[in-house]
């Protein structure tokens, strides 16, 4: 064989070993990683804590050590003295409204003035060159207190004095629907308590205020809600909405409201004050003390069924304890009380909730508010219909499951998919997981980890069941409504959109969207600032519906800009041609050319707007059509429990969800997984204890979130796509429905496992000691 033989030989065999490339995935329906993915794996993604600025100065809040005092005085005069230190501000320095609030409510000052309402309320903040100096500062700021006896217990809220001028009641929802005479054959009762959980954001909450020329101010910051933030930063700084822009600066994630308002108030004060650029990044206690928490609840419970284990009617007792200020909790208590029953049919309701203030840390949004704390105490109560009748806890729940055209206690039809008993088969009919092996080697597998104190003797196992439900988007007559423009140019797409990414998502939705839509490959979305047009606060899977939707609505706009010419020369209407895989063909095969070429050179752009249809609020007896759409999931706990110490091993997960469409896979399977994980925080470990309204240990240390160690095996049997015809896509919010059912499912394999009640999470060891142990 010759050289150039050999040579080429060799070549051809080089090329045919080659690897082919994988395809990049590409549009809906593909698991599209998300744009940021390698720079926050790298530790190079921008968050709001690595923020400068030329000059910059350093901030710190004073804060209250007392969960309820009277102020006698403060006394600033020291802090202001000290070297270094540029300004002190109090509630003196508050220019206009000085209440704030998420909601419907303003009712919490940006400082407080006379009255100390919880434990950690900002009472000064302190600008300086050094962040040492404005702690210092801060501790040397002098406030003189009449401590009051605190209001705690949300119960007394009732009979106790004015916590605040509007009073303890903050709600009260009477929810009135079919026969108040209907008595079933058997009845169950209980009463049941959950703890408060914190949000417990990753990463520092932080923001950089930075003064403008116009006397304005810019903020920079992990919002969740960045047009809500501004018109209450504007408020309480006497400014009008121009005058403040807020910057959305790289989200950590967000299982709630990201940040905490009573940093990102005092921080334009300080800018405005000094003329200078102010940062702040709170400790981890400080945002324990300052963030709002799941609203702790006494829910009491009574349950009539038939001899066939029919549910007859349900009266409920609801209390939910917002804390010092309303914040979200009217929001909380309307999902509450209308999913009070849960998903199953129900002829005859009868609820009363209610949220009260009390001297307790604020609380407020987190996923799932309200249904989460219901569904523990309905599906135990299912659980004590099945073991009173002696029936299978499944067979109880499918006897008695909602389905599409049903109707709630609050009088809506259900007209979105509701596919709960198959859902609830698909869990029930999975096969369990294998035992644990009673060798050394499997120490790991028992309940308390390596080297606990169980005994593999003392080990049972138990399966249980939770069905959850939660509302999408917001509720009872809330105007829910996005904008989004979409740019097209020299072959590169654009989406502007105020939708934060708070690991939902969007940003990589947003650009399948556009790329399955116009066949554009390379897509980019815009950071979010408020110069853009509002779209709302990123919750509920709201920016999947709304904000999606409006990307949609501006991309098929832009769709026909592009095909308009086509369609005009080849005498066609826009809806005979399709775009696929980069190219634009005509329904007959005559026209076939590529975006590229069809774009040559233009510039297309659209705006658009989504909003749903409108809902209405809860009248006096609880009915209303209040709720946009609704999404379900049903999940089969397996736990391992020792009965004698009372440790939980949660052994496995089976979920089954309704998501209505599956938009990215990878993406929505991370989402599920991080639901139910948070669930299982709330069922065993998560409790942020306030003993006389003081947190007690704010911190990851006293505070104990779930590990990747405390994480079961997740199993995701089924996604049901039934598409819900009234939202974009057909999509369901997927992310809280897990939270709310996972709690409720450990819950109802730890009974089942020990024959204890188990009525409050999180579970404590002595309430998985079996009896007679």
């Amino acid at each position: 064989m010759s050289n150039d033989a050999a040579t080429a030989e060799a070549e051809g065999t080089a090329e045919a070993a080659t690897p082919v490339p994988e395809p990049i995935p590409h549009g809906l329906g593909a698991s599209l990683p998300p744009a940021d993915a390698r720079a926050k794996t790298e530790g190079t993604f921008p968050y709001a804590a690595d923020l400068w600025a030329e000059g910059l100065l350093w901030a710190a809040v004073l804060r209250s050590p007392h969960p309820h005092a009277r102020i006698v005085s403060i006394d600033t005069t020291h802090a202001r003295e000290m070297p270094g230190v540029r300004a002190v501000v109090t509630h003196e320095d508050v220019p206009g409204t000085p209440l704030h609030g998420r909601g419907a409510h303003a009712d919490r000052p940006v400082f407080a003035s006379d009255v100390v309402r919880h434990h950690g309320e900002p009472l000064a903040a302190v600008a300086a060159d050094h962040p040492d100096t404005a702690r210092m500062a801060a501790a040397a700021v002098i406030v003189e207190y009449e401590v009051l006896d605190p209001v705690t217990d949300p119960e007394q809220a009732f009979e106790a004095e004015p916590l605040h001028p509007d009073g303890n009641l903050i709600r009260h929802i009477p929810l009135r629907h079919g026969d108040p005479e209907a008595a079933g054959e058997v009845v169950v009762e209980g009463l049941y308590r959950i703890g408060r959980q914190d949000p417990a954001p990753i990463g520092a909450e932080a923001g950089l205020a930075v003064p403008r020329p116009d006397g304005g101010v810019e903020l920079y910051l992990a919002s969740t809600d960045p047009h809500g933030d501004r018109d209450i930063a504007a408020a309480c700084y006497g400014l009008s909405p121009e005058q403040v822009k807020i910057v959305v600066t790289g989200v950590p994630g967000a299982t709630a409201d990201r940040e905490d308002q009573g940093f990102q108030l005092p921080l334009g004060l300080l800018a405005l004050k000094t003329g200078c650029p102010v940062k702040l990044t709170a400790t981890r206690e400080e945002s324990f003390l300052g963030h709002t928490h799941r609203h702790p609840t006494l829910l009491r419970y009574r349950h009539h069924a038939d001899a066939e284990g029919r549910i007859v009617k349900v009266e409920a007792q609801i209390l939910l304890d917002a804390g010092a200020y309303a914040d979200t909790s009217s929001d909380a208590l309307a999902a509450a009380v209308a999913f009070a029953c849960g998903p199953y049919v129900v002829p005859n309701a009868f609820i009363e909730g209610w949220a009260v203030r009390t001297n307790n840390p604020p609380s407020g949004h987190v996923r799932g508010e309200g249904a989460m704390q219901v569904c523990a105490a309905y599906e135990a109560q299912m659980d004590k219909v099945a073991k009173k009748l002696g029936l299978d806890p499944a067979e109880v729940r499918l006897r008695n499951v909602l389905a599409t055209g049903d109707v709630l206690p609050t009088g809506q039809t259900v007209t979105c998919p509701a596919p709960v008993a198959e859902l609830l088969q698909v869990v029930r009919d999975f096969p369990l997981p294998a035992l644990p092996k009673d060798t050394p080697e499997d120490e790991w597998l028992l309940p308390g980890g390596p080297e606990g104190a169980g005994e593999p003797g003392a080990v049972r196992r138990g399966v249980g069941y939770g069905i959850g439900m939660v509302h999408m988007l917001g509720a009872e007559g809330a105007d829910e409504v996005s904008t989004a423009t979409v740019k097209v140019q020299d072959g590169v797409a654009t989406v502007l959109c105020a939708a934060v990414e708070t690991g939902q998502g969007f940003t990589t939705l947003a650009r399948q969207i556009v790329q399955e839509t116009l066949g554009v490959d390379e897509v980019h979305v815009a950071p979010v600032d408020t110069d853009q047009p509002p779209a709302g606060a990123g919750c509920r899977g709201r920016h999947t519906w709304v904000s999606g939707g409006a990307v949609e609505r501006a991309a098929k706009m832009v769709r026909t800009q592009l095909l308009q010419p086509l369609a005009h020369q080849f005498g066609m209407s826009t809806e005979l041609l399709q775009i696929a895989d980069g190219k634009i063909t005509s329904y007959d095969g005559v026209l076939s050319t590529t975006v590229a070429e069809a774009l040559d050179g233009k510039e297309l752009w659209a705006t658009a707007q989504c909003r749903p249809h409108p809902t209405e609020p809860l009248d006096e007896a609880g009915q209303g059509d209040a709720f946009v759409g609704m999404a379900f999931c049903a999940i089969r706990a397996v736990v391992d429990v020792d009965i004698e110490i009372g440790s939980v091993r949660v052994v496995e997960l089976a979920v089954a969800q309704d998501v209505g469409r599956v938009l990215n896979p990878a993406q929505l399977t991370a989402r599920i997984e991080a639901g139910v994980t948070q669930g299982v925080g709330i069922a065993l470990t998560e409790n942020l204890r306030t003993p006389r309204g003081l947190i007690r240990h704010p911190d990851l240390t006293g505070y104990a979130l779930p590990t990747a160690l405390d994480t079961p095996d997740i199993r995701i049997v089924k996604l049901v796509e039934e598409r819900d015809v009234v939202a974009p896509f057909g999509a369901k919010a997927v992310s809280a429905v897990p939270v709310v059912a996972s709690p409720a499912a450990v819950a109802s394999a730890v009974r089942a496992a020990t024959g204890r009640p188990v009525n409050r999470l999180p579970i404590r060891p002595q309430a998985a000691v079996a009896t007679g142990t």
